[in-house]
């Protein structure tokens, strides 16, 4: 087993990853997310993505997950060196303390345990340059999602999409997240329909191999249930229940917004029948008016209905709520921290589990941009929460705590957190231009959703109408704009660097795939297109003797996380 009984999250730590080094993660080896759609991986939903080379998988599809940059941050970490990427993880740690006073548990202690004992040994005395199968995979087939919240951006939503060629890109966001605003990312959406995805390729030609070892496939996106990859999965799982070594022990999840209407729902419901160990993730972390204004889309009853309904008529082993903590959330976090409690009063302590991963980017939707006096007052709420479950101490119908022990370490991270911790990343903008981000981003969300900021929140009304920002005194024009407002088609090319701090580097117009500039709206040949330019170590000088080294080449922009800044949690 990864921990032995009655092992604490630090215990653990002491034992098995501090004598590797002061920086493992087994994450690095072990885990991957991979936006199969445009090429972009991680290791976890902390770090910025980066660039799969697409010349690299023609030969080794595990090239998907073992990138250069990776195995160059493998070597930092058995090294004992911080990578910078990782910093979500050190500024945890670096808090000293949590709120009950102990050593806080970051997530690459959560990341590291669920291995066993003898894989972590094994990866941590391999040479940095082999290749490692998976144990734990998350994919996304394409960005297509019928929701489209606040913090997510038009890489991973095409509702977003539609948001910027209606309205035209956001304008007057001055901090970190400019670059995530200003037009529709179709880098995200490279290939046409009838085009062959040479990432998606890769991971079929690696599926037979990687099948054998791998221990959860996890679908994320967009939204799975909208994607036909995934029903194909499902009937993979079906057809071969019985005759694959593996399919019976492999879990097979999907990250749902569980949006969908009720005959969708109806059908995951019945194809979780055929899956022997399948995990459901979903992810909220407001209620009422309030859920439905971060997350534009979710109709909060109904979405409440659509998790009973799995929970009961579902084949789920495990039902995982991955709560995104953003600065708008924590006015009703301790409702819907209600709710998850009713849940498992009725379905068991497992259905659902929650995790507590804390929104760095965009920085100015950060709980970091709340004012000390707000951040206090959702401290205590919190703080008070927490003791009343521990006081409670319930017990589900198996006996187990109804809030398991590191359920509560997430949260008593985040009441540290918003006592100690100060700036959401090392390049964050100062407190006043966050403020003002803050209020021409909702000024603009409101009027582009039909939405009402002073209504869903009126306890931040006074701090809101407190904001000060300067007034656009003439439109942007290096953004796109609105549909039927446009007579030269431009884009933004940006750089991403290992911080996940996208900058807008300058405008240029669109060209087709013959150098033509494009004018109205954007044609099929634009979709191949390069928008971003890469500060991948791995395309580092130090590597020019090397037979496949290339220089600085385009790449994605992707650079934060949409869904907790962690779908990884547990």
């Amino acid at each position: 087993m990864p921990r032995k009984d009655g092992e604490s999250d630090n215990e653990y730590r002491s034992r098995v990853i501090d004598p590797i080094s002061d920086s493992f993660c087994a994450a690095k080896w072990l885990n991957a997310t991979i936006w199969l759609g445009h090429g972009g991986t991680a290791s976890c939903h902390h770090p910025p993505a980066h660039n799969i080379d697409k010349e690299e998988i023609k030969t080794n599809p595990s090239a998907i997950h073992n990138t250069r940059h990776k195995k160059k941050m493998r070597q930092m970490m058995l090294d004992g060196t911080r990578p910078k990427e990782c910093e979500y993880c050190w500024k945890i740690e670096d808090m000293e303390k949590d709120s009950d006073g102990n050593r806080p548990v970051s997530d690459r202690t959560f990341k590291t345990v669920i291995y066993s004992d003898e894989d972590i040994e094994r990866i941590a005395t391999a040479d940095t340059s082999d290749d490692v199968n998976l144990k734990t995979l998350e994919i996304a087939f394409d960005r297509t999602c019928q929701f489209a919240c606040s913090y997510c951006n038009p890489a991973f939503s095409t509702t977003w999409v539609k948001d910027i060629r209606n309205n035209g890109g956001y304008e007057n966001i001055k901090s970190d997240a400019r670059g995530h605003f200003i037009d529709d990312a179709p880098y995200a959406d490279p290939f046409d329909k009838d085009e062959e995805n040479p990432y998606v390729k890769a991971f079929w030609d690696w599926w037979p191999e990687l099948s054998l070892e791998l221990e959860e496939l996890r679908i994320t996106g967009g939204e799975p249930t909208m994607s036909d990859s995934v029903w194909g999965l499902f009937d993979w799982f079906k057809e071969n229940a019985d005759t694959h070594p593996n399919a019976k022990n492999m879990r097979f999840a999907i990250n749902s917004n569980l949006g969908a209407k009720p005959a969708l729902i109806q059908k995951l419901a019945e194809a979780t029948q055929h899956v022997n160990k399948f995990h459901l993730y979903s992810s909220g972390e407001a209620v009422g008016i309030q859920g439905e204004y971060i997350r534009d889309g979710l109709d909060w009853n109904q979405w409440k209905q659509n998790s009973v309904i799995l929970c009961r008529e579902g084949n789920i082993a495990g039902f995982h709520m991955m709560m995104t903590i953003n600065a708008l959330c924590l006015d009703t976090i301790t409702e819907f921290l209600d709710w998850v409690l009713n849940m498992k009063r009725e379905f068991g302590s497992q259905n659902p589990r929650f995790s507590v991963n804390i929104l760095r980017f965009p920085s100015f939707q950060s709980p970091l941009t709340l004012p000390d006096h707000l951040r206090t007052l959702y401290h205590n709420e919190l703080k008070a929460w927490l003791n009343g479950v521990r006081d409670r101490n319930e017990h589900d119908q198996k006996g187990q705590p109804l809030v398991a022990p590191w359920e509560q370490e997430q949260v008593t991270r985040l009441i540290e957190y918003l006592d100690v911790v100060k700036t959401p990343h090392r390049n964050t903008a100062d407190r006043k231009l966050l403020e003002h981000d803050f209020r021409v981003f909702y000024e603009q969300y409101d009027k582009r959703r039909g939405k009402d900021f002073r209504k869903a929140f009126p306890r931040l009304v006074e701090w809101y109408d407190s904001l000060e920002f300067t007034p656009l005194e003439e439109p942007e024009d290096d953004i796109q704009k609105p549909k039927g407002h446009r007579e030269v088609e431009v884009y933004a090319h940006r750089e991403v660097n290992e911080d996940g701090v996208v900058e807008v580097k300058e405008v240029r117009n669109r060209t087709n795939s013959a150098g033509e500039v494009v004018h109205g709206t954007p044609s099929k040949a634009l979709k191949g297109r390069k928008t971003g330019e890469s500060q991948d170590d791995y395309d580092d000088e130090k590597y020019a003797d090397e037979p496949d080294y290339k220089k600085k080449r385009a790449g994605s922009s992707i650079g934060w996380d949409p869904d907790a800044d962690g779908l990884g949690g547990q």
